[in-house]
Order: structure tokens, then C-alpha cells, then sequence
């Protein structure tokens, strides 16, 4: 991260304190030192409203959509440059990404392999990705990448929904699912990983999230209310 000029690093339900003091890392202390740590990646990726996981396909089936390396830096700019912020996940060394942390990604960045030795180093596979940014990135030579939010300009697209709202929309949803008995209870778990890829691949902007929010908070407010009443409960 240092070598390619991005300082915010966040290290999700990290597994003991000497990463923090690393002394391979040259030229890094202050990145570290300021890294901030989360029990979830949920947590980790509340305020962005681009998610890119990464992994290979050799051993996965893809439930989002897959970006191509070289792809990757036009996709991050133009999130930035409308006033998005984006994060770029990567696995633990031995596991990668699971589809539960994949559910909460937009889409999946690949990086080309030779299909006898698919799997990367971690350090390689961080390396990689984010010297295509630098470099690909026509911000990137200025020194930053995109505009701030303050450069964004009306005419730019409503600005997308953060992965937080989305978490709680589909929570929301969820809960009014179960009140309208939806399906079994045994089911909730892959209800809620369907309900994380669907609202990722709506593209929703924050307005829409918003409404959406509203919409759900009436339809459950009148499925409890009439609950067990026998009244009239179309809503």
C-alpha cells in the first residue's frame, strides 16, 4: 500500500497484534500504526459505496459480477470521481474470501493466473491489484485518485448507496419476510445471502435506498400491527 501511495488500511477480525509491528514493512509504521481494525467486514466496509472483492474462479462459482484486472482501475475511478469511496477486500493467506464476505461485494476482480498455480501470495496478490490502480488510474499521476466530494458536480450520477444502508435494508427486509412468514426459519441464512448479492446488483443510489428503507419500515410496522387480529392487513 505504501509502495503505490493509499494509506487507509483496515484489517478485519485480525488474528494477533504483530501485524501492527511488522519490521518488514520499510517505510510503514504510520500505515500500520493508523490501520483500523473491525470484527466484521461488514463494519469494515459500512461508508463505501464500491465493494471489489478479489480471488480466482478456479475453485468458485460467481454470484456477482467479475471484473477483469485491467478493468479494475477505470471502475474505481469513476466511483471516486462521481464522490463514492471504494474499498478493495482481500482473504486471510491460507482461505481467501468466503462467499459470505463475497455476498457483500459489488463484484469480483480476477486476477489472471496460469491455470497449473491459480492461487497468489497475499502480499503478491495486494501488490498486483494495486499497482494496476496506480498506474491505470488517469488521476492516479496527480497524485490521488478521483475528486473529493466537495469537486463532485450535480451533473454527475445520484450518488450509489453505502454498503452500510444497504446492510440495513436488507436486514429490514429480511425482518419483514419473516413477519409475512415468508419461509422456514431454516432457510433465513440463504435468504439473507440472496438478499446481499440482489441489493448489490441493483445499484441502488442513496435516494432510492432511502425511499426503499421507508417503504419496508411501513410494511412491517402494518404486518406486526395486524398480526393476529384478523383485521383487514393489505397494506
Amino acid at each position: 500500500m505504501a509502495n503505490f501511495g493509499l494509506a487507509r488500511l483496515t484489517v478485519v477480525d485480525q488474528f494477533a497484534p504483530p501485524w501492527r509491528e511488522a519490521r518488514s514493512a520499510i517505510g510503514a509504521p504510520e500505515l500500520l500504526r493508523a490501520a483500523r481494525e473491525t470484527a466484521s467486514l461488514a463494519e469494515a466496509v459500512s461508508a463505501c459505496t464500491l465493494v471489489v472483492g478479489t480471488g480466482s474462479l478456479t475453485y468458485r462459482k460467481p454470484e456477482q459480477p467479475v471484473v477483469e484486472l485491467p478493468d479494475l482501475a477505470p471502475l474505481v475511478e469513476r466511483e471516486l470521481a462521481r464522490g463514492g469511496r471504494v474499498a478493495v477486500v482481500f482473504g486471510s493467506e491460507k482461505h481467501g474470501m468466503t462467499r459470505e464476505d463475497l455476498s457483500l461485494c459489488h463484484c469480483l476482480a480476477v486476477i489472471p493466473t496460469h491455470e497449473g498455480q491459480p492461487s497468489m501470495n497475499l502480499g503478491q496478490a495486494v501488490a498486483v491489484c494495486l499497482y494496476e490502480i496506480a498506474a491505470r488510474g488517469p488521476a492516479a499521476a496527480g497524485g490521488g485518485f478521483g475528486k473529493t466530494e466537495s469537486e463532485a458536480t450535480e451533473a454527475e450520477p445520484a450518488l450509489s448507496a453505502t454498503s452500510g444502508n444497504l446492510e440495513i435494508l436488507g436486514g429490514l427486509i429480511q425482518e419483514a419476510m419473516e413477519a409475512a412468514g415468508y419461509s422456514p426459519r431454516s432457510m433465513q441464512a440463504a435468504n439473507r445471502h440472496d438478499l446481499h448479492l440482489m441489493l448489490r446488483r441493483m445499484t441502488l443510489s442513496a435516494l432510492d435506498t432511502r425511499r426503499a428503507l421507508g417503504l419496508f419500515r411501513r410494511i412491517l410496522w402494518r404486518l406486526r400491527h395486524f398480526a393476529g387480529s384478523g383485521q383487514d392487513r393489505r397494506i
